[in-house]
């Protein structure tokens, strides 16, 4: 290869990094691409903020219902659901930050997609109104611990694991011992305070009696037409029926327009980190999940 090409390929390389490192640059200084209309475009409008996948964490969701509930041309926003569930605290995150946007007078409308079950579900409840397809699986009030236990496996091995720690409970949940006894009530106790806390937030908001929701937060699931006859959710209707709604509710005459990001073409890229950081929390963690599903 001559002096020439290898220069020409060099340059070729140097210039492609540089590309990337713009495109990714841009995507982290907040650049944000919409689909529709952009929010600074003039006239009345609604925004949608979608949550697809499980709740690993809540900033973004949390960040988008902010800034629509800070800018007055956006009259109502649509928060379009499609998960199963996911951490607590990014649940409870998310719905707080919905049901201050809606005390603030600003209309929220949740439309349920194919799920919404669990934290899904409890992200829904900060909304004016919550509308559910028919067949969409929602419910599934509860909440689960869960870990791995290794100890046979390293006995058959040959594996012996050692640990120094400050407390008995600091290792709870460790998957290379057994639990005793008051490591299972301690954790029992930890889930039951979060399970609360989630009944506390469906009895509020749905207006149902405490013991009506015990009833049914057994961690069941239902259907979005069994869900509306529990009293669940307020209405069955698809996306199309909810932007209706969100506009109306708005404000908003005739065919409303409508602000939403665009979704990354790095989707695939995030999934994966966001997958790499959930195992290195779980790792973190001593392999316990807590979590809505």
């Amino acid at each position: 290869m001559t002096k020439q090409k290898e220069w020409l390929i060099g340059l070729g390389i140097a210039t492609v990094t540089i590309v990337l490192i713009a495109i990714l640059a841009s995507i982290k200084s907040g650049s944000k691409p919409y689909d529709g209309v952009s929010i600074s475009s003039r006239g009345d409008k609604i925004a949608v903020v979608e949550l697809f996948g499980t709740i690993t964490e809540s900033g973004s969701i949390v960040e988008q219902f902010q800034e629509y509930g800070e800018n007055e041309s956006v009259k109502a926003i649509l928060f379009h659901i499609n998960s199963g569930g996911g951490l607590v605290a990014a649940s409870q995150e998310i719905y707080e930050t919905v049901r201050r946007i809606r005390d603030g007078g600003k209309p929220v409308v949740v439309s349920m997609e194919s799920v919404a079950a669990s934290g899904g579900y409890y992200v829904a409840c900060g909304a004016d109104t919550i509308m559910a397809n028919p067949g969409t699986t929602t419910g599934s009030i509860g909440v689960i611990a869960e870990f791995v236990n290794l100890t046979d496996l390293m006995e058959k091995m040959g594996i012996q694991y050692e640990v120094i720690k400050s407390g008995r409970f600091k290792d709870t949940g460790s998957p290379f011992r057994d639990p005793t006894p008051a490591d299972k009530n301690h954790l029992q106790n930890w889930v039951d305070d979060a399970y609360q806390q989630f009944v506390d937030v469906v009895v509020r908001e749905r207006k149902l009696p405490r013991e009506k929701v015990l009833e049914l937060a057994d961690g069941r699931i239902f259907t979005g037409r069994q869900a509306y006859e529990q009293g669940l959710i307020d209405l069955l209707g698809d996306y199309e029926e909810a932007v209706r709604l969100t506009a109306q509710l708005g404000g908003i005459k005739g065919k409303p327009k409508i602000v939403k990001l665009r979704r990354s073409r790095f989707a695939l890229f995030d999934l994966f980190f966001q997958k790499i950081e959930g195992i290195l929390q779980g790792v973190n963690q001593m392999s316990l999940k807590y979590s809505l599903y």
